[in-house]
């Protein structure tokens, strides 16, 4: 479908990619990954055309359609959300004009029995089976099913697009281009402005698909659900994994180790030839084996290894003041605009240490209580700030804010204050902005660069309260992992609004469900809150189990609010006693489910194992009833080694089995 041969892009001295080939194939679901500035989003560009190589081609069938979203788009305001994503529809809008104006003229005429009227009638059935494949009746259907999936309401529908924040118009572009089924869709970050719920319905949307898909994007569970082939540049080179991302990840490891030890053992055997030449060089009665191997030396051709990227960004928060024992705590608090109301009755409260999370779908209030949190907009009910709390932010857009005429160095400078000024150089190389990219302009970096350069701003005045608005959005995967590490083992509070499963998981305790208006407390991890609202959307009696635990919640975290000033009471006592009985009862319920989960794991990896085996047996066989073969001594040697592995494996398979069963029983 899509023919890239020798491609090779540079700005400056050092290219960004050289020499890549590869094709894209129809129903190819490709992961284009590497780490920020490898050229991702460069070469999606060169892809559609955009942009120009330095030297290859990009070659496609003229008929081949191609839809792009890019990470940064300039946006209209001028119309309503339908409106917008009717546009979607410009073709099939000028091929149903052109199917009624061969109508009328067909009405018009009454020269029924000429040639030209015959050939009319045959352009207007040609015109109109084509307008009709193009699902022309069916239209308005896609395109509400297409919103819908992707966060709207119906209400929303007929609004301004102009009311809308850009990660919902962001949105409305990616319907368009979905609602046009191009042949091959090219998406940088498609996930960045979507909740947990839109992003699932993406992927089912791409797992369906006839397009052809390459992707950008750094959420592994995403990746890891639509890909099944990953393109990976990194040091200047493409290469072609034809897998998904999790074990492209394993493959490549695999890969340089066979060849870092195929390397050794020719670096071995060539040092060997090379000590032999120059022991027996003047020895006459070694001259022939000499020549031999000079000459054996001369053929080898060297093996090379690929190149691994080890730069990576050090990141570290600085230590803090110890703040109050409630960094925050919300009681009754309540958000309205105008007629709309954004949350009533929002009772909670944040321990000193704890990493929580909100989640829930866009336009439910996380970023508004962050706000009310920042005291940065008014609000109803009361919000404590603790004692001795200094509050870091980083906002949803806060690599935007940046002044694009300012160098990278121009813009640590201008904010560091005191000694920091001295080390700037130090910070921006832990942040990979060492050297000549220092002085790069900020109008050149990726969104990547841009985050981390963000980042940067927030590290240089010490904090106790982490408020971060999707940190991960831009950040490749190896600089996600190093942003979790650091949130980990900050010693301070810190609240994430993230959309993103896997940053989440391992990294908070806690997670707040913003929904309906109201604000739920569920104790555990993203993935534990994912499984409790699938079970409760199967039962009423879960629903009134979730209901019954929200509102528990909300009661105790009034209850802490209210004697975080006072002495205990009996009740509170007893309170707390059974918040400690809740969470026993759940640390253990939790403990439980891991030991349950890493015994399927085994079981499941036990019987890929059982499956390759047997499957080789039979290869094995079938290569040893060919006559040629039969003597094969090799062959006999591995059919026996395999068989009896093939044993020992289905006899820890059954031990396997049965801790399974007396676990879940």
């Amino acid at each position: 479908m899509i023919s890239v041969e020798g491609l090779k892009v540079e700005f400056g001295v050092k290219p960004l990619f050289s020499d890549a080939s590869f094709v894209i194939n129809p129903r190819d679901r490709i992961a284009l990954v590497g780490k920020n500035g490898a050229g991702k989003s460069t070469m999606l560009k060169v892809l559609c055309g955009q942009q120009q190589p330095t030297a290859g081609t990009v070659s496609m069938p003229n008929d081949t359609s191609v839809g792009y979203l890019p990470q940064v788009m300039k946006l209209q305001d001028d119309t309503t959300v339908r409106d917008e994503a009717q546009k979607a529809f410009a073709n099939v809008t000028a091929m149903a004009e052109r199917v009624a104006r061969l109508e009328r003229e067909m009405n018009e005429r009454t020269d029924y029995e000429s040639d030209s009227y015959m050939a009319l009638v045959e352009r207007y059935t040609m015109e109109h089976e084509r307008y009709m494949m193009m699902g022309a009746a069916h239209r308005e259907a896609e395109l509400e099913r297409t919103l819908i999936g992707l966060g709207f309401e119906r209400t929303d529908f007929d609004r301004p697009t102009s009311e809308f924040s850009g990660g919902w118009r962001m949105r409305i572009e990616l319907a368009k281009i979905l609602l046009q089924k191009p042949d091959v869709l090219l998406l940088d970050e498609p996930t960045n402005h979507l909740d947990i719920e839109s992003i699932q319905w993406l992927e089912q949307f791409l797992a369906q698909s006839a397009s052809a898909v390459v992707l950008v994007s750094h959420d592994r569970a995403f990746i890891n659900n639509v890909s099944n082939r990953t393109l990976e540049i990194s040091c200047g080179r493409v290469v072609d994994y034809r897998v998904k991302y999790d074990e492209y990840v394993t493959l490549r490891r695999e890969r340089r180790e066979q060849q870092l030890r195929a390397y050794e053992n020719q670096q071995k055997e060539i040092a060997d030839m090379k000590a032999f030449i120059e022991r027996f060089r003047y020895q006459a009665t070694k001259a022939v084996q000499v020549q031999q191997k000079v000459k054996q030396l001369e053929k080898i051709v060297p093996i090379e290894v690929d190149d691994v990227d080890n730069s990576a960004m050090h990141l570290k928060f600085p230590p803090c003041l110890r703040s109050g024992d409630y960094p925050v705590i919300c009681d009754e608090v309540k958000k309205v605009y105008g007629d709309h109301q954004v949350f009533d009755h929002v009772n909670l409260t944040i321990k000193r240490g704890e990493k929580v999370a909100f989640v829930g779908k866009n336009g439910e209030g996380k970023s508004t209580l962050v706000k009310c949190i920042m005291g940065e907009i008014p609000f109803d009910g009361h919000l404590k700030i603790g004692h001795n709390v200094q509050i870091g932010y980083f906002a949803q857009n806060q690599a935007q804010l940046l002044d694009e005429q300012l160098t990278v160095f121009q813009t640590i400078d201008n904010v560091a204050k005191g000694d920091v000024r001295l080390r700037i150089n130090d910070i921006l190389g832990a942040f990979m902005f060492g050297g000549e990219n220092s002085d790069k302009k900020v109008k050149v970096l990726s969104g990547g660069e841009r985050s981390r350069l963000a980042m940067i701003k927030l590290l240089l005045e010490p904090v106790n309260l982490l408020i971060l608005d999707e940190p991960t959005n831009h950040l490749d995967m190896a600089s996600k992992d190093v942003l979790k590490e650091a949130i980990r083992a900050f010693d301070g509070t810190a609240i994430v609004v993230s959309h993103d499963r896997e940053f989440l998981d391992g990294l908070v305790t806690k997670v707040y469900e913003f929904g309906g208006g109201r604000v739920r407390e569920h104790l555990g991890g993203i993935y534990d809150f994912l499984q409790s609202r699938k079970i409760d959307e199967l039962s009423e009696l879960g629903a009134n189990k979730a209901g019954g635990a929200a509102s528990g919640t909300g009661g105790t975290a009034s209850g802490t609010g209210g004697t975080s000033g006072t002495g205990g009471t009996s009740g509170t006592a007893g309170t707390a006693g059974t918040n400690e009985r809740q969470k026993t009862s759940y640390a253990e319920h939790k403990e439980q489910q891991k030991r349950i989960a890493r015994a399927e794991k085994a079981v499941k990896a036990s019987e890929t194992k059982i499956e390759k085996m047997e499957a080789r047996l039979k290869e094995l066989d079938e290569l040893l009833m060919s006559p040629e073969n039969a003597s094969d001594m090799t062959l006999v040697t591995e059919y026996t080694s395999t068989k009896r592995s093939l044993d020992e494996e289905v006899e820890r398979w059954e031990q396997l089995s049965t801790e399974l069963e007396s676990l879940t029983n």
